[in-house]
Order: structure tokens, then sequence, then C-alpha cells
């Protein structure tokens, strides 16, 4: 079927086939950057809310794993330790808790910015694929009715090349749309979901510090 089909399919299905790798690249990447995340977010948590006072990042970051939620808190308590001149937290008291929370809801527009690098590409090869692959079945079929004018005569012979390469593409479109549309819904879910859990992380942490530290 592919050795019957004409240049201009060839070029589609090319393009196609590039698209589909690319946006199964970027799935990959996604899985690798996102698997795990709610575990290891969770036991962050847990560890953040098992003691009484404020632990040191690194301590976090090495008993929970890699977790956006830890740039968020290494920026809360950054804040937290230069308001207090870099004196250890708990000898002095806080200046200023909205700066604390502000600082962590940049670092937490930094990581969902990280998280959704690449869904943007995701995104344009579900819509686009299709309509590529429908522009392949368009001239598949203005193929088929060239070779009836051509035979004279309406024929399976004279027709089936351009049925196939209307078929090929459109099989290569849905091919190349479906896996990028799926995987763009299931990630772009569990980036709003991290992305919440850093917003509510940024106010229970903002509390705890007034808790702790305010007069």
């Amino acid at each position: 079927m592919l050795e019957q089909t004409s240049g201009v399919a060839r070029v589609i299905l090319g393009v196609l086939v590039f698209l589909s790798i690319f946006s199964w690249a970027i799935i990959f990447q996604k899985s690798v950057q996102l698997g795990g995340v709610d575990r290891k977010t969770t036991r962050f948590l847990q560890m953040f809310r098992a003691g009484g006072g404020l632990p040191n990042p690194r301590t976090l970051r090495a008993g929970s794993g890699r977790t956006p939620l830890i740039a968020v808190y290494d920026a809360g308590y950054a804040e937290l330790q230069a308001q207090m001149n870099g004196t250890n937290p708990g000898s002095a008291k806080i200046k200023n808790t909205s700066a604390v929370g502000v600082e962590m809801q940049v670092a937490a527009g930094d990581e969902v910015r990280r998280l959704e690098s690449g869904m943007s590409w995701l995104a344009t090869i579900a819509s686009v694929s299709p309509f590529i692959g429908l522009f392949g079945t368009v001239w598949g079929v203005m193929d088929a009715f060239a070779g009836l004018g051509d035979a004279g005569t309406a024929s399976l012979r004279a027709v089936a090349p351009g049925i196939a390469e209307a078929l090929i593409t459109t099989a290569a479109g849905l091919f190349a749309a479906i896996p990028a549309l799926i995987a763009y819904n299931h990630y772009l879910h569990g980036i709003r979901g991290v992305a919440t859990r850093m917003e509510s992380f940024a106010s229970e942490f903002v509390s705890k510090i007034e808790t702790l530290y305010s007069s």
C-alpha cells in the first residue's frame, strides 16, 4: 500500500510519523517527570507535619525525594531566615508573613511552568494531526477520481491506489493524535493536582510560621 502512494501522501505520512515520534518523546519525558510525584508529595507532607517546628529543607529532600513542594518550601524557608537576619528560626520573630507567602507562590508558579513545558506541543499534535491526515484523505480521493477518469470505467483497480492513500493517511493522523490527546488530558490533570497541593501547602506553611514565630 505504501508503494502505491503518491509523493504528496508520502510527505504527509512523513510529517505524521515525525509528529508521532515527537509526541511519544514528550510522553516519556512527562512520565519520568511526574512519575510517583503524588507518593513523594504525600511523604513530604507527612514529614513536614510530623514535628512541631520547621524541618531543615535538606532533611525533607533526602526523606521524600524529588517533589515540586521542595522548591516551594525552600523559597518560604529562605525568606523566613532572611527576615530573621539569618538567625536560626525560633530565636527571633517574623516580620512579614505575607512576604513569605508571596515567595512561595512565586516558586509554585515556576514549578507549574516547569511541569507544563511540552504540554502545548501535545495539545497541538492532538488537534492538528487529524486535519493533516484529512488532507491526505482528500488528496487520495482526488487521485481516485483521477484514476477513474484515466481508466474511463468505474473499476476497483482504477480507484484502489487513491483509496489506499486516503485510508493510510487517515489512520496515520489518528495514530499520532489519539495518544497525544490521552497523554495531554492525563498529565494536565496531574499537573493541576500538584498545583493545588502547592497552593494549599503555601497557606499551611504561612499559618504554621504565624503560630510559631509571630508575636
